[in-house]
């Protein structure tokens, strides 16, 4: 939102919503009706391309920003290297808007204007004019459009919204008020209009144009340099009719230079270019991937999991993942996406975050939750996750905590595998199990006597029950099997505080992945469910409270937090991943993982005093 927002300045539809599609319905039946329906030699196809344009473009801007987004997780030819916020997510958001508006424009165009209808697909003299009118006039009228922009009426009317964004991304060129992109498009519709006018129009020149300007608009904000040197050494002049990344990200950071619109002549001529516009396209260049300390390695859990990655689709990623209706529509392409990382088959970065004097990174192995449940895929998954800690051994990486189902005791004993197997890594590999128990105990009412547990026995359970049986209170489960295992971890003295019981009447429960939905139901009201595995159970009952899985709110210095870690909310993080980061920080010598754990409530204190907060309901205290 622009400083002091002046008139029209947010989009007509807003109101809608996600219904604001539903705007192009009728446009969009009348030409496909009328294309199927009416005689060949009447079909007007300029008319029934228009849809399949618009999927189109909204495909280009996607895949920029996909590619945008995994280029700044790696660090390497970045060209502003500062936190990106939910904040700035949610102002570009709907970065959609202009395409919707393009659609309407398109079609009472098509539809009205003399010559508009029955386009051919190419004509080279209306191309040649297209260029012409944009290196000439559009440019020259968009400079000093742009420069009236920045005067601070206008400025901080209008277009104050748009330089909200200092770390651009590619749908940042297109995050503007609805007043200053109806100038925009009446500036570009001039060469169209034109070839339309003067019969010189094509189909190749209305949408190539357009197509054109969608790539110069996200190569500017992309924030990474990758134009080579090789193509101004061999024809020089280009830099005056193409820009780069770096030039227009300087106009983002400086505000008074840099002003064109993608050919930079006409601030050659005025004098607004920047003169660090040359150094710092060189240095972008030569900028390595940046060095981590501290990595998460992570897995994909389902099908449509991928929409939710920092690199997928944006909205998706700064929310909880949850699944949403247009998911069964779109199942082609999450097929495409499921067969695509099978076939690529090797671990990739999805996130890159600072906190304090520590480089931390996200990597996924393209494995999905289902296939952890399958034995045969055992070997194939130890082998990635093998992999993936002797490459950050190789990158001289600190800590390598296992997140998900990355560790577990049927997989690889909790990670003790792959020490056993690599007895000389230096990386120290976390589980993270002694801070997953430490924040279920801290999530336990003050004042509970009874807890029932109900779920699959991992070494975070038994540390939970052994510690609750030290303090006396009683833990009751109702599975012979599970008190039995459960039992082999108690010294004598806190035997009688395990119970085997049929009663499911104790109002807290620390639930694990075997929670079926009949034992759910059999909770008295108000019961509190306190997960202690990494996946949340199914929220059936709206007379008991869920407590998240174990995590913690993160601190405000922790930068370029923009996306939600898979179901967690915003700027909470799972404690498996914290223990992780807080064993960088402590600088502590030794692995953890197997069926040891470091001492709880050291590794507590130390989160808390690293600025990690537990998360509480209103009416608790911590334990």
């Amino acid at each position: 939102m622009a400083s002091n927002p002046g008139i029209l300045t947010d989009w007509p539809w807003k109101p809608l919503g996600s219904f604001k599609y539903l705007i192009l319905a009728p446009w969009v039946v009348h030409s496909m009706y009328s294309f199927l329906v009416k005689e060949e030699s009447k079909r007007n196809l300029s008319n029934f391309l228009i849809l399949a344009f618009l999927l189109w473009r909204m495909l280009h801007n996607q895949i920029w920003i996909s590619i945008s987004r995994y280029r700044t997780t790696k660090g390497n030819n970045l060209l502003v290297d500062k936190s990106l916020q939910f904040e700035q997510v949610d102002r570009e958001q709907n970065w959609d808007d202009q395409i919707l508006l393009s659609g309407i424009i398109y079609y009472l165009g098509i539809n009205t204007l003399p010559g508009a209808s029955h386009l051919p697909i190419w004509r080279t003299d209306g191309v040649i004019i297209t260029i012409l009118l944009h290196a000439g006039p559009v440019e020259f009228l968009y400079y000093w459009f742009h420069r009236a922009l920045h005067h601070h009426y206008l400025y901080s009317y209008y277009h104050s919204h748009h330089h909200s964004s200092i770390v651009t991304e590619p749908i940042t060129s297109v995050s503007h008020p609805f007043a200053e992109h109806m100038v925009y498009f009446m500036l570009l519709s001039a060469t169209s209009i034109t070839t339309i006018l003067t019969g010189t129009g094509s189909l190749a020149a209305l949408f190539g144009y357009i197509t054109y300007v969608d790539f110069m608009n996200n190569m500017g904000h992309c924030n990474f340099e990758f134009i080579p040197r090789w193509l101004f050494s061999i024809f020089p002049p280009l830099k005056y009719f193409m820009y780069t990344p770096t030039f227009h990200s300087l106009h983002h950071t400086q505000f008074r230079t840099n002003y064109s619109l993608f050919m930079p002549v006409y601030d050659y001529i005025y004098g607004t270019v920047d003169k660090f516009t040359d150094p710092l396209y060189e240095t972008s260049l030569n900028k390595e991937e940046e060095v981590s300390h501290v990595v998460q390695l992570s897995h994909l859990t389902t099908a449509d999991s991928i929409y939710h990655l920092r690199f997928g689709l944006a909205s998706l990623a700064s929310s909880p993942h949850t699944s949403k209706w247009y998911f069964s529509l779109i199942w082609p392409m999450t097929l495409l996406f499921t067969m695509l990382t099978w076939i690529y088959g090797r671990t990739f970065v999805v996130e890159r975050n600072r906190f304090k004097n520590l480089n931390l990174q996200t990597w996924v192995i393209p494995k999905y939750t289902q296939e952890y449940f399958l034995q045969w895929h055992n070997d194939s998954i130890n082998c990635l996750i093998e992999q993936a800690i002797l490459e950050a051994e190789k990158k001289g990486i600190k800590v390598l905590s296992l997140g998900l189902l990355n560790q577990g005791e049927e997989l690889n004993q909790y990670g003790e595998l792959y020490v056993q197997r690599n007895p000389q890594l230096k990386i120290k590999v976390v589980d993270g199990s002694s801070l997953a128990a430490a924040t279920v105990l801290n999530s336990i009412p003050n004042g509970t006597t009874q807890v029932l547990l109900r779920g699959k026995i991992t070494k975070v359970v038994c540390a939970i029950v052994v510690d609750l049986c030290k303090r006396g209170i009683q833990v009751a489960t109702s599975h012979e099997d599970e008190y039995m295992k459960l039992n082999k971890s108690l010294d004598l003295s806190s035997e009688n505080s395990l119970i085997l019981s049929k009663s499911y009447g104790q109002k807290t429960w620390l639930v694990g992945n075997e929670l079926t939905e009949e034992e759910q139901l059999k909770a008295p009201k108000g019961t509190l469910f306190i997960p202690y595995s990494q996946f949340p159970p199914k929220k059936l009952r709206k007379d008991c409270m869920y407590h998240s899985t174990p995590a913690m709110l993160i601190p405000t210095s922790f930068e370029n937090v923009h996306s939600c870690e898979n179901w967690l909310p915003r700027r909470v993080m799972s404690a498996w991943r914290i223990a992780g980061i807080v064993h960088a920080l402590e600088g502590w010598n030794e692995h953890e993982c197997g069926y040891t754990m470091s001492n709880m409530e050291k590794v507590w204190q130390a989160s808390l005093q690293h600025g990690f907060q537990p998360l509480m309901f209103p009416n608790e205290s911590k334990y």
